[in-house]
């Protein structure tokens, strides 16, 4: 709960949850140095919505041993929880979790929710995380691919971020699987929090801080450039807007060292002139994104990303600003051209780079609450709340 993710993606869903009268208890395995730095805000806040948390710290070396010794670890501190709270339903966020919740189903029938987060095991093997060429890395992944068969027949409920990704779990053909048992919640955004900005003084306020002029073109991109994040093809994108917006800048909002990004952009030919680096705060994304045209972003589009929902879509379209994104993400394609407002790049090469640059004084004539309103009708967090309470409700009156 201390990295961003439980900010954005965890801690509001309950907390939502929280106030519909549903009495939550939390276990969640935290990073050590951020655990240190953010434990007493995480702890307020999950106290003043009267959640009881139960953290643990996370280790990561060595590699799979690791995950062994938290995995029992999580199965120890959960049966104590079961006993304590009288716990009537197991709410598990992805799949070493499932792993939690299917040991208390068999040890105590407790009913789970597999909230399946993306096709894991698969983005292991995407993400060249596992190599199917290692025995050991094989051997965990066939492991994994069967425990989703069991996560899927046995949890009471199943969650996914995308149609898209219902839709393959359908034709994987598991008998007694229904698709009345999964429900699509994507990841959602604070509508409330992320907002077209009315007052100008601020956006003026960041066009200073990083020097850029209210007559500048800008495109943002936020987040880490991790492993599924093509930095590559994003600075060649941004090398042919330069074409026809000689000015331009590309704003990258990033906890991520500013010298590798600047190293990466020199490399593709860009001017550091071109490029604006800053970190942030989650309370300090609106502000510093309200200067953006339009929000960039490219994803390897592998088999596993059928089932990936971006947060910072949600994100940039709660605030009006229009998206450019690859095809084969999710279920983004349709939302998108649904909404008109992005652009969609079918190919990581100069021409379809062109034809996307030759629609961007189209896309930037969105009015922003038209921009606004796909977000506010799939993505808000406010609907998000309303689809697990649905669930929650159901397995309720199930118990009784």
């Amino acid at each position: 709960m201390t990295d961003p993710l439980g900010a954005s993606q965890v801690m509001p869903y309950l907390f939502g949850l929280s106030n519909l009268g549903h009495e939550i208890s939390l276990l969640s395995f935290e990073k050590k140095d951020r655990y240190l730095q953010g434990k007493a805000a995480v702890e307020k806040l999950l106290s003043d919505s009267s959640i009881s948390w139960f953290p643990e710290l996370y280790t990561s070396k060595p590699p799979v041993l690791s995950t062994l010794k938290d995995l029992r670890v999580a199965k120890k501190r959960s049966v104590k929880i079961l006993k304590e709270k009288n716990i009537q339903c197991v709410h598990c966020r992805s799949y070493i979790s499932a792993l939690v919740g299917l040991y208390l189903y068999k040890i105590a029938s407790v009913p789970f929710i597999f909230d399946m987060r993306g096709f894991w095991a698969n983005e292991r093997v995407d993400g060249k995380i596992w190599s199917l060429k290692n025995p050991a890395y094989r051997l965990i992944y066939n492991y994994f691919k069967k425990k989703e068969i069991a996560f899927l027949l046995k949890s009471t409920h199943i969650i996914s971020l995308t149609q898209a990704g219902k839709n393959e779990i359908m034709q994987w053909d598991i008998p007694g699987l229904v698709k009345e048992k999964i429900t699509v919640i994507p990841c959602c955004t604070d509508t409330e929090v992320f907002k077209p900005l009315e007052d100008d003084s601020i956006k003026s306020t960041v066009h200073k801080q990083l020097q850029i002029a209210a007559d500048q073109m800008v495109l943002s991109y936020l987040g880490s450039f991790g492993t599924w994040y093509m930095a590559h093809e994003m600075f060649d994108f941004f090398k042919v807007f330069l074409k026809t917006y000689p000015e331009a800048v590309f704003l990258i909002i990033t906890r991520d060292a500013p010298e590798s990004i600047l190293q990466l952009a020199a490399g593709q030919g860009i001017s550091e002139k071109n490029i604006r680096i800053i970190s942030a705060t989650r309370n300090e994304v609106p502000a510093l994104l309200s200067v953006s045209h339009a929000n960039l972003f490219f994803i390897k589009p592998a088999y596993s990303k059928k089932a990936s929902s971006p947060t910072k879509m949600g994100e940039s379209l709660s605030m009006g600003i229009p998206v450019i994104c690859n095809d084969g993400i999710g279920d983004c394609t349709q939302m998108l051209q649904q909404g008109n407002c992005g652009i969609v790049v079918h190919s990581f090469d100069e021409e379809s780079y062109e034809m996307a640059v030759s629609k961007f004084p189209l896309l930037i004539g969105q009015p922003k609450n038209d921009i606004r309103s796909l977000a506010l009708s799939e993505l808000d967090l406010r609907t998000g709340i309303q689809r697990y309470q649905a669930i929650y409700s159901s397995i309720e009156k199930s118990l009784k």
